[in-house]
């Protein structure tokens, strides 16, 4: 196993462990989406630097500008879950009652 690829790999797993055990607030669990969304655009991008084709170029990009729009819609989500509860915590929230 190369180091990159190692170092992507843990960057990927940390980000998804954080997200599975470290789950208190809405915006830690945003965050780690972030590292794991990060960790996947550079790998591919690697990727396609190291394929030499031209075929699927423009898949970085569009991972890029999915992730800003889940970004956008996490954070939009924090601010309304802010206002009607007051707090960001995760316990506070029960989707039955939404």
């Amino acid at each position: 196993m190369t180091p990159v690829y190692f170092s992507f790999t843990s960057a990927f797993t940390l980000g998804l462990m954080g997200l599975a055990f470290h789950r208190t607030h809405l915006l830690s669990a945003l965050l780690c989406l972030e590292g794991m969304m990060l960790s996947l655009f550079i790998a591919l991008a690697l990727w396609m630097l190291q394929l030499e084709s031209t075929a699927f170029s423009a898949a970085p990009i569009l991972l890029l500008a999915f992730s800003a729009c889940e970004a956008s819609a996490g954070l939009a989500l924090l601010v309304a879950t802010a206002r009607t509860h007051g707090t960001d915590r995760l316990q506070a929230l029960n989707l039955l009652q939404c």
